[in-house]
């Protein structure tokens, strides 16, 4: 067997026993057996090199993207003038994370998740702007969009069985119709 090919079998093993995904004397043995007895003390400290962590630390970071782009999207519709240009903008980067959410759903759970949420967190956003900026004075139209929001999430989430999104719903529901009868 090759040498990089063996300094990857290795570097997983190490990466196992330190996890304890395998019993000690099983690592043990299969590093004896590929390393032929001789660099056990060399590998020793490079298991951070292991193929699943790298997945794993590379899959973290470019999941949590999407969250904070979302947040920024919706800071972006408060604070700048042109509505429509942000309105515009957040309602492409929800579709695109909708899209991205679907394709993500079978292949990559964290990423499918972020991607649901910031989805959420867009549409959210867009909704509230539109009716702050063009029913600015009707409160009756920002409870309508907020239970629409919150019944598309409730809805969302037990179609699709995502517990966060049917809680969610149901908490925001129930928020939003106290307030609404409270302030009448």
């Amino acid at each position: 067997m090759s040498n990089p090919k063996k300094q990857i079998i290795m570097n997983e093993i190490m990466f196992w026993k330190q996890n304890k995904m395998l019993p000690e004397h099983y690592c043990d043995f299969l590093m004896t057996l590929y390393s032929e007895g001789n660099q056990q003390e060399e590998i020793a400290g490079k298991s951070k090199n292991a193929v699943i962590n790298v997945e794993k630390r590379k899959n973290r970071s470019v999941s949590m993207f999407f969250p904070i782009s979302a947040i920024v999207i919706m800071l972006l519709l408060f604070t700048m003038q042109f509505e429509w240009v942000v309105i515009a903008v957040a309602a492409v980067f929800a579709a695109g994370c909708l899209i991205g959410a679907i394709y993500f759903a079978k292949r990559n759970h964290v990423m499918a998740v972020m991607l649901q949420l910031a989805t959420a967190l867009s549409i959210l956003g867009v909704t509230l702007k539109v009716s702050t900026t063009y029913f600015a004075g009707n409160n009756e139209i920002l409870y309508i969009i907020l239970i629409v929001n919150c019944v598309f999430w409730l809805v969302s989430g037990l179609m699709l069985k995502i517990i966060y999104f049917t809680i969610s719903g149901i908490l925001g529901l129930i928020a939003i119709i106290s307030a609404w009868i409270y302030f009448l």
